[in-house]
């Protein structure tokens, strides 16, 4: 949501620390463990301790200076470039040959596509905040479990309504002893996906609603506690309404994020509440005479639990993640699970939009104050 979030600016210097990490964990390929002995285990701890300096370091570095020039952002991005090149000529020059998996050629760009791909996933991470968001959203999911006999004694019973006769259809027991287990999963990405899909409807309904009360008590609430509350909002709106500001793609994808993993994660808690649930209730009902009478033939059984047929647990995963799911879309559109459940993750939203538009204004009316680190 910062005005102006640009890949050298601010991007780039928050990438730095991870992105040298791996670049010098890379040097652990050089230790050749087996031929060295107990010296290897020694140049290893080595290399992990210079690694886990220079992350130090670094971080310390982006702190101190957080944004870097463009020369010195060239040079570190040449230098990270390097590295798939730097590392195989680093163990010809000390083991006299270079062995990658693979041979020489596949080796090589094996290291390529690694450090392009590490590169690529720290600059998604970094400029959404998906560690925040994540940490965010596993804060907010522990409390859930704190609640949960709140949480799971107004959901379950609506929950268990859809989905417990399903449970009992040979049908789909027929169907969930043939499927592959990577079947299953790629379904529950497809529930996943659809609970997404319905979160980023339900946040262009709410940007609209904010967009449209932005006045001044509104805003005087909004941005107590933060370094906006000083601002004078006679002078900031004088008409009373603040003009909506609109977002940029980028802070919209930014913001669904946001709302998507809060859903996903507080229905993981539905949903593995929903899977102990159907998992408890098949060994105690389902018999393996009933379990092989639906199926049509001898179940097969789990590797992991002998006495537990495949079959029941991937009916337990499918109607959990189904579960999930439905409790996610029906906490957004129905009007009393959305007060109980949505409501608190859209006050949230509301906040970080009011907010944001008071920022924009303030930016606006001193561009001076655009370049000092506190605004910009």
């Amino acid at each position: 949501m910062i005005e102006g979030y640009r890949f050298v600016d601010h991007v780039l210097p928050r990438m730095l620390p991870s992105l040298a990490f791996v670049a010098l964990a890379s040097l652990a390929w050089l230790v050749p463990l087996r031929s060295a002995g107990s010296h290897g285990w020694i140049l290893l701890g080595g290399v992990a301790v210079m690694t886990l300096a220079a992350w130090g370091t670094s971080t310390v570095l982006v702190r101190r200076l957080p944004r870097f020039s463009r020369r010195a952002a060239t040079a570190f991005l040449a230098v990270y470039a390097t590295m798939p090149v730097a590392v195989p000529l680093l163990q010809l020059a000390v083991d006299g040959a270079v062995t990658p998996p693979g041979g020489r050629v596949v080796g090589l760009l094996g290291f390529v596509i690694f450090f392009a791909a590490v590169f690529v996933s720290t600059l998604l991470a970094t400029t959404y905040g998906l560690g925040t968001l994540l940490r965010r959203a596993v804060r907010h999911s522990v409390f859930d479990l704190r609640n949960s006999v709140h949480l799971l004694g107004r959901a379950l019973p609506a929950l268990l309504f859809v989905t417990l006769f399903l449970f009992f259809t040979g049908e789909l027991w027929q169907a969930m002893n043939r499927l592959a287990w990577w079947r299953v999963v790629l379904v529950i990405v497809l529930f996943a996906a659809i609970t997404v899909l319905a979160a980023a409807a339900r946040l262009r309904d709410e940007i609209g609603r904010v967009e449209q009360d932005l006045s001044r008590p509104t805003l005087a609430a909004a941005c107590r506690g933060t370094p906006l509350a000083g601002v004078r909002f006679e002078q900031l709106a004088p008409e009373g309404q603040l003009p909506a500001m609109p977002l940029t793609p980028r802070q919209e994808r930014n913001l669904l994020l946001m709302l998507a993993s809060r859903q996903l994660m507080q229905a993981a808690v539905v949903g593995l509440t929903l899977f102990t649930f159907f998992l408890a209730l098949g060994v105690l009902v389902v018999t393996p005479e009933t379990a092989e009478q639906w199926i049509g033939g001898k179940p097969q059984m789990s590797a992991l639990f002998p006495v537990i047929p495949v079959a029941m647990l991937r009916n337990a995963t499918l109607l959990a993640a189904f579960g999930s799911m439905y409790f996610a879309v029906t906490s957004m559109t129905d009007a009393d699970h959305r007060q109980r459940f949505f409501a608190p993750i859209i006050d949230e939203v509301e906040h970080v939009l009011t907010v944001h538009a008071v920022y924009l204004a303030v930016r606006e009316r001193t561009p001076a104050a655009a370049h000092r680190p506190g605004i910009g």
